[in-house]
């Protein structure tokens, strides 16, 4: 038996039927054979970032996410792109990982997905590479006027896109392996 992967996916969209989530939810029906798909639902419940907070003081949310993060095999983030950048309750997200290492060396495929996307996309992309997320250069998709490829439904309508999205779910199911094998 095919032992499945955990991923945990986090969507930077906050509406509840977002393209960004039945992209995931899309995502998580093409890879089903090889990946469990989890998502945090929380993104819009994270307190505001303050490095000075104390340990003690965390609420158990951000506990929560973190340690999703840790347990998790890979990470896969779907997201639009506001204002020509990172959504903020995504940013704010990722930067309650800075300080305590989650993202560094995990598995981690970025997915723009949103109207135009390409300075976002780079936004992001960086705030990746500096938290160390692995192997991001080959892991990356920007999808452009996503409303018309994937469907109310959750389905992907545009064969390039789909092809694209597989590609990529195959490039990250096989950073997760080779992850999974250089811990021994």
């Amino acid at each position: 038996m095919k032992i499945k992967q955990n991923i945990l996916a986090i969507s930077g969209s906050t509406r509840s039927n977002s393209s960004n989530h039945r992209l995931i939810n899309a995502f998580a029906s093409l890879f089903a054979d090889s990946l469990i798909v989890n998502t945090f639902d929380g993104i819009d419940k994270l307190p505001h970032f303050n490095p000075d907070t104390k340990t003690e003081d965390i609420a158990s949310i951000v506990t929560d996410f973190r340690s999703q993060i840790s347990k998790a095999d890979g990470v896969i983030i779907c997201t639009p792109e506001y204002a020509h950048g990172i959504p903020g309750s995504l940013k704010n997200a990722i930067d309650w990982t800075v300080g305590s290492g989650e993202f560094s060396g995990k598995p981690t495929a970025l997915i723009t997905a949103s109207t135009d996307g390409t300075i976002g996309h780079q936004a992001l992309l960086e705030v990746l590479r500096v938290i160390e997320a692995k192997n991001i250069e080959q892991l990356h998709l920007l999808i452009q006027f996503i409303r018309t490829k994937v469907s109310q439904e959750g389905e992907i309508i545009d064969k390039d896109t789909l092809s694209d999205v597989k590609a990529l779910g195959q490039r990250f199911i096989e950073t997760i392996a080779a992850s999974i094998a250089e811990k021994g």
